[in-house]
């Protein structure tokens, strides 16, 4: 069963809700950087880790989020709602709408996470990459069940891996977030648990994110795949600006923190 979108918003707002937006916040700008003349979805309770300056600067940007959850507002550009309520598993989109995808509280407590997948993989563009942000397994967050982040399935690395392959997409990167323990009065020192963890106990980290691209031919036979069906469109979003798309789906080079995910990934 899914939180409450007010538990979400309620979390969020707290001290390490604020330490997590900021830690994860900061990996997804590392990996995307400018998304001017981009479409960007975020999928699941994703709003918090898109920032003003990405939503306003895309080209299009909309927040689906799960009936099971609820919605809430998320204004653009003169206030406009750019969020819409939907099945997790019959997104309201047309095909290959969406440049970047990030996924957050999206997987973990899905009553079918590869279905889910298969959906993204259906409105993700052929050159579009997606960020899934999920509790590591082996991390103390997810056993914190006073956060959003202690409950659902939390993902080692290889599980993680093999739900996007068999999605077809191809995992391009990882890295791990939120190495402060799910502590309130810890959340202030989330910085110095970023900078020191990450160096000498990378295991200890909260959570798991995995970029991974879009494969446009499955690897092997799968019969009929959801990804043939279209939902019809409940929304049409409009871009926030009439400019062309100028950015780059490639994106640039490999930042320092996100390691290049191989065949191996374990």
């Amino acid at each position: 069963m899914r939180r409450d979108v007010l538990e979400l918003r309620q979390f969020y707002a707290g001290e390490l809700g604020r330490a997590a937006r900021a830690m994860v916040g900061r990996k997804v700008d590392e990996a995307w950087g400018e998304v001017r003349g981009l479409d960007v979805l975020a999928l699941g309770y994703a709003t918090p880790f898109i920032s003003q300056t990405q939503a306003l600067t895309a080209r299009r940007s909309v927040a689906a989020m799960p009936g099971q959850q609820g919605v809430e507002i998320w204004s653009g550009a003169g206030g406009r709602n750019l969020s819409v309520l939907t099945d997790e598993d019959r997104l309201p989109f047309p095909n290959a709408l969406f440049d970047r995808i990030l996924l957050v509280h999206a997987l973990e407590e899905s009553p079918d996470a590869a279905a889910l997948l298969r959906e993204v993989w259906r409105v993700l563009a052929p050159s579009g990459r997606i960020i899934a942000v999920v509790a590591s397994r082996n991390g103390p967050w997810a056993d914190a069940e006073s956060t959003p982040f202690g409950h659902g399935r939390p993902y080692s690395r290889h599980q993680l891996a093999e739900l996007l392959r068999e999605a077809d997409l191809e995992p391009s990167g990882w890295t791990r977030a939120l190495y402060v323990p799910p502590v309130r009065w810890l959340a202030g020192w989330a910085d110095s648990f970023e900078q020191a963890g990450s160096r000498l106990w990378p295991a200890f980290a909260g959570l798991v994110l995995m970029e991974a691209v879009k494969q446009t031919f499955a690897v092997k036979p799968r019969g009929v795949r959801a990804r043939a069906r279209i939902a019809p469109p409940l929304l049409s979003p409009q871009p926030i600006a009439p400019a062309s798309r100028v950015g780059s789906t490639d994106g640039p080079s490999r930042p320092c923190s996100w390691r290049a995910a191989g065949k191996g990934l374990a």
